[in-house]
């Protein structure tokens, strides 16, 4: 049996071994570098060509795979809560439930936030108020190296697991903020279209996907709004009047004449409208109702 000295070869051998392996670890890792793992991606916007030419831009991506596409606020939750994409690209801009609405929504049913990449065509402080929550935009009409750029971005916060909600929450509000109301409210009666002061509102309902709304008052009217769901129409309305008593009842606050104890610890509003309609309260909502009038 042959023995060496302390520095002869054997240890040599290891020393070059050991360099070998970290070497080969290095390179490993260089190589999982270059090819990342794919990101999960859904795009929502109301415009056909605006989905069809982000699509094309993130397919030539190869790293991004485009699971589902929508057209509104409402699919964008489903798929959202369907797929959990790792990254979502969402139009501030859609009728009913938009990009700021779809958010709010996520947050309040406690949905994981994906990595969001809004698509805007907004205006400076828009932009601004993007940039100083540190949250991601591409600009219409989109340009190929800032889609890419968004990509990388959101792909370094998720290796960095960084959580966003916080960030969503503050940007919500600045830009709520600064986000008109709706006007008038379009009702459909007697064959004539009528516009109406959200003030002047008492509630709506929907059955069997059409929404009734009925103004106040002795002089009160009651018809059709072109809205598809109640979020679409809660959407133009001032939050801090309309309250979802009931998942198929919007009310005016201002307009309930008389809250009525009703069976089991539950309650019915008497509106002030002409018919002096009265309204269910889930049981869901009865806290609510309570914090409202110090029952």
């Amino acid at each position: 049996m042959t023995h060496y000295a302390t520095g002869g070869l054997p240890s040599v051998v290891a020393i070059l071994v050991r360099d070998m392996a970290i070497a080969a670890a290095s390179t490993g890792f260089t190589s999982s570098a270059r090819n990342p793992m794919p990101l999960s991606a859904v795009i929502v916007d109301d415009e056909q060509l605006a989905r069809d030419e982000l699509a094309y831009l993130l397919k030539n991506l190869d790293d991004v795979n485009v699971v589902a596409q929508g057209k509104n606020g409402l699919e964008a939750i489903s798929l959202i809560r369907e797929h959990n994409p790792d990254i979502v690209f969402l139009d501030v801009q859609m009728p009913g439930l938009d990009g700021f609405g779809v958010i709010k929504k996520l947050l309040d049913r406690k949905v994981p936030l994906p990595k969001i990449v809004f698509a805007t065509a907004f205006d400076q402080y828009a932009v601004k108020a993007f940039e100083v929550n540190a949250v991601d935009y591409i600009l219409k009409p989109f340009d190929k190296k800032r889609v890419a750029q968004s990509v990388e971005r959101a792909r370094a916060k998720i290796e960095a697991g960084a959580g966003p909600e916080e960030k969503f929450e503050t940007l919500v509000r600045m830009l709520e903020s600064q986000k008109p109301q709706t006007a008038k409210i379009l009702i459909k009666a007697a064959g004539r279209l009528f516009l109406a002061d959200p003030k002047d509102i008492c509630y709506a309902t929907i059955d069997d996907g059409v929404i009734t709304v009925a103004t106040s008052g002795h002089a009160g009217m009651e018809g059709h709004s072109n809205c598809r769901t109640l979020e679409e129409l809660f959407e133009n309305l001032d939050p801090k009047l309309f309250w979802r008593a009931h998942r198929s009842f919007l009310v005016n606050i201002n307009h309930i004449r008389e809250v009525v104890p009703w069976f089991k610890s539950s309650y019915q509003l008497r509106m002030d409208d002409k018919k002096q309609t009265e309204i269910p309260v889930s049981r869901a909502q009865t806290r609510r109702l309570r914090e409202l009038f110090n029952l």
